[in-house]
C-alpha cells in the first residue's frame, strides 16, 4: 500500500506533501513511519518543514505538528493551497476597507497588459510578471500577483493589495514604494496582503 505522504527536499526546506483524500489517522501513522528516517538526515540541522497538499483543518494541523515535534524540534508551516477564489486569501483584513466602485477583470493578465481604474480592481485570475494593475482604491487578485500593483494611486493611504499569493518584486500604495529581494519573494510562507502601517511603511503578510 502506497504511503499517503511524500517527503522531498527543496532549497533550505523539507516538504511533506499529503494526499488530498488522506484521513488524519493515516497521515499520523505515515508520519510515525517516515520521521525516524528523516531525523537521521537532520543531525544538528534546523531545516524547516512545510506541509503541503491536502487542505487541513486547525485540529488536524495541531495533531500533525504535535506528531512531528516528538521527533524533530524544527519550525513547521502549512501551505495555503493555490486555489482561485476568495478562500485562497487566508488572512483577514487588519483595517476597515472603504466601499468603492469596483472593476472586475474576468481573466488573468499577461506580460505587457495594463489595467487602470479610479476605484478598486478585482482580477479573477493571475497578474503575471510584466503586467500592471493601477487602482485609485484597492487591488484584489484571486490568483497569484507577480506583476506591478499600485493601489491608492491618487493618494489613498488606506488602500490595500491582496492576493492568493503576493510574489511581485515591487508594490506601491499611494506614494510609497516597496522593493522586494528575490529571497523574500521565494520565502516558503505565502504572503497575501499588503497595507500601509502607522509609520507609512508597506507591510506584507
Amino acid at each position: 500500500m502506497r504511503s499517503c505522504i511524500n517527503v522531498s527536499t527543496q532549497k533550505e526546506l523539507i516538504v511533506i506533501k499529503v494526499k488530498e483524500e488522506s484521513e488524519l489517522k493515516e497521515i499520523i501513522d505515515a508520519l510515525k513511519k517516515k520521521l525516524p528516517d528523516l531525523k537521521k538526515l537532520y543531525k544538528d540541522d534546523k531545516t524547516p518543514i512545510l506541509i503541503a497538499g491536502k487542505v487541513l483543518k486547525n485540529r488536524e494541523m495541531e495533531e500533525i505538528k504535535k506528531c512531528i515535534k516528538k521527533f524533530l524540534d524544527v519550525k513547521i508551516d502549512f501551505e495555503t493551497p493555490q486555489i482561485l477564489g476568495l478562500h485562497g486569501i487566508k488572512k483577514t483584513f487588519k483595517k476597515e476597507i472603504a466601499t468603492s466602485e469596483t472593476k472586475f477583470i474576468k481573466n488573468s493578465l499577461r506580460s505587457g497588459q495594463k489595467e487602470e481604474f479610479e476605484g478598486s480592481i478585482v482580477v479573477l485570475g493571475d497578474v503575471n510578471g510584466g503586467a500592471e494593475v493601477i487602482a485609485g482604491e484597492n487591488i484584489v487578485v484571486l490568483g497569484v500577483l507577480r506583476g506591478l500593483a499600485h493601489a491608492g494611486a491618487k493618494g489613498n493611504r488606506e488602500a490595500i493589495i491582496s492576493a492568493a499569493s503576493i510574489e511581485a518584486p515591487q508594490l506601491r500604495i499611494a506614494n510609497v514604494v516597496k522593493e522586494r529581494e528575490r529571497d523574500e519573494i521565494c520565502e516558503y510562507i505565502i504572503k497575501n496582503m499588503a497595507y500601509l502601517d502607522e509609520n507609512d511603511e508597506i507591510i506584507i503578510d
